[in-house]
């Protein structure tokens, strides 16, 4: 019977394998004849029984774990949704019934390959390499895996399509286009609050404080979150909001319908009103780049616009890294308006106010 390996010393003293095949050479690593011999026939037996040497590893895997060798993609699927709750665990049951899975529900974790998942990556979306990535880390941190199917360098990389901001003439045309009046103040409310549509379709009136003037909310992308820091965000209005916030009910949910639809209703409304515009390539979610790129340009504080929007915020990040334009000052320009703001506080701070001298007339003779 012909071996796959052969055996040999060089002169080193260390013993190598040779691949009577391929002609592939590796080193053995050690200088002992008995230990050497031991390794190339482990070699040659694994190389001659390799489906012996899977039950004999089954064996021992179902000693320490019964469900180890048996456990599927999707009971790992199933175990993860069990853990989310509310709209998070929504969102999870339509990612894993998408049909890129399937090729992989009944396979076990014991057996997969990444050839198993290649195929889900190709003929998946861009959300399928999301989902697959957080299936795939959930197994591995359970100790379900005992190694990554792909390693983390080797996965391929997330490609998003690219997200802009709905224009200032966009908006206009969808607000005087919707005869609703609850979907049109909602869209009115979207532009100068830049709120997710769930955390805006959801304010209500006790949300709103008149006298501070502030809209303050819980995101509920947050509500479950574990860290006990984030602060809602609290925003203040003028009167473009004041006069929107008039038009609608002063008891309960701002907008009592649209509170009520589901974001993928309201999202599928919206798109419906943008078809017929002739606008594409926004969403309901643009209203926040476009609030983002607003405060970018007129100078809004960075921190301002994390506050409102969230600092984990991609719209912020995006506004503020490249996609906004702003126009840079000359130097010599912002320096002569800084001096010229210096010398006015100067002289304010210098010279008593009017109203000083009414209230206090030994003020102004310096008594």
């Amino acid at each position: 019977m012909t071996h796959k390996y052969r055996m040999f010393r060089r002169h080193s003293g260390v013993y190598f394998i040779q691949d009577n095949e391929t002609g592939k050479q590796e080193s053995l690593r050690t200088k002992n004849k008995g230990e050497a011999e031991r390794l190339l026939q482990a070699k040659n037996e694994a190389h001659r029984q390799p489906a012996i040497n899977v039950q004999i590893a089954r064996a021992y895997l179902m000693a320490a774990d019964p469900k180890l060798v048996t456990r599927t993609w999707q009971e790992v699927m199933d175990a993860i949704v069990l853990l989310k709750r509310g709209t998070n665990r929504e969102r999870w049951e339509r990612a894993i019934a998408d049909r890129s899975f399937d090729s992989i529900r009944r396979v076990s974790l014991m057996e997969t390959r990444s050839d198993h998942f290649l195929k889900v990556l190709e003929e998946g979306k861009v959300s399928s390499n999301l989902y697959l990535r957080r299936i795939h880390n959930h197994a591995l941190a359970m100790d379900w895996l005992l190694k990554p199917v792909i390693p983390k360098r080797s996965w391929p990389k997330v490609h998003h399509k690219a997200k802009r901001a709905i224009t200032a003439e966009e908006h206009r045309r969808v607000v005087e286009r919707e005869k609703n009046p609850e979907r049109q103040g909602f869209y009115r409310l979207c532009w100068y609050l830049g709120g997710s549509q769930m955390d805006v379709a959801t304010l209500t009136t006790e949300d709103v404080d008149w006298t501070d003037r502030t809209i303050c909310y819980e995101r509920w992308k947050l509500k479950n979150h574990e860290s006990t820091a984030l602060k809602p965000p609290l925003v203040h209005f003028g009167d473009e909001v004041a006069a929107i916030l008039a038009l609608l009910p002063t008891i309960g949910p701002l907008f009592p319908n649209l509170c009520q639809v589901q974001s993928k209703d309201r999202a599928n409304e919206f798109r419906q009103r943008c078809h017929g515009l002739g606008i594409v390539g926004i969403s309901l979610h643009s209203y926040r780049y476009a609030w983002a790129e607003r405060a970018r340009q007129c100078g809004f504080p960075q921190r301002f616009a994390q506050e409102a929007l969230g600092h984990n915020s991609k719209a912020v990040h995006a506004a503020y890294a490249k996609k906004a334009e702003v126009r840079v000052p000359s130097l010599e320009e912002w320096e002569r308006q800084m001096k010229g703001k210096i010398i006015e506080f100067q002289a304010a701070a210098q010279t008593p106010s009017d109203s000083v001298v009414q209230q206090n007339p030994l003020a102004a003779q310096g008594l």
